[in-house]
């Protein structure tokens, strides 16, 4: 009787099927990779803008108030990308030829704004308020990071669902003082466990299940 197959066939058969379990396997671990990988969510990527501006020398080094530029930030729902003529309160007097600068004085004089690259950015069906949080104790870095140690700002954060949960579910463990809402380098001091749950009674942050309802942030 001839023989079907090869005598080599039933090796060949066992490696096809496992290397198609393998791809099974791998495929799903390497897509959630690159999905959470720098080159999607943009972390750590300090993208070119039309001017080099850098936060560690005007908010770390010069200590400008985060307020100075972003002026909405305690109001609005968007903390507010600075106007040209907020530069040039300074920049008309100080480094007044500054090739670098330039940008910034033909946006000035044109009255066009400057276009700058993005760096946090939501998805439409995601509602933040920044006033809400930071009138309630969240400070800027915990979404941020330590904005006034980057020479280039890059993003510190993916912004994951994950991320928002975490705070939602346990506010007290990020709430601070009124005071310590701008600064960037606040950690929890040793008696978070007992002041955080008292700012969060002093701030009338609605705890347990309520900050975690769909429409909290899915309106």
């Amino acid at each position: 009787m001839a023989q079907l197959f090869a005598p080599g066939a039933d090796a060949l058969y066992r490696l096809a099927l496992m290397t198609g379990l393998a791809c099974l396997v791998a495929v799903p671990v390497v897509a959630a990779g690159i999905v959470r990988s720098s080159y999607v969510t943009g972390v750590g990527i300090a993208p070119a803008q039309p001017v080099p501006f850098s936060h560690k020398h005007h908010a770390g080094e010069l200590g400008i108030d985060c307020r100075y530029c972003h002026t909405g930030v305690e109001r609005l729902a968007t903390a507010g990308i600075p106007p040209t003529h907020t530069c040039m309160t300074c920049h008309s007097q100080i480094w007044t030829g500054s090739d670098m600068l330039k940008p910034v004085r033909e946006s000035y004089d044109e009255k066009k704004p400057l276009r700058w690259v993005r760096l946090n950015r939501l998805p439409d069906y995601v509602y933040y308020n920044h006033s809400v949080h930071v009138t309630k104790g969240i400070g800027c870095s915990t979404c941020h990071g330590d904005v006034t140690s980057m020479q280039m700002t890059y993003r510190a954060n993916a912004f994951e669902m994950q991320f928002c949960l975490d705070c939602h579910r346990a506010p007290e463990k990020y709430v601070r003082e009124p005071d310590q809402v701008w600064n960037m380098t606040w950690t929890p001091p040793a008696d978070q466990a007992t002041r955080g749950p008292e700012l969060v009674a002093r701030n009338h942050i609605r705890g347990g299940a309520r900050l975690t309802e769909c429409g909290i942030c899915h309106r």
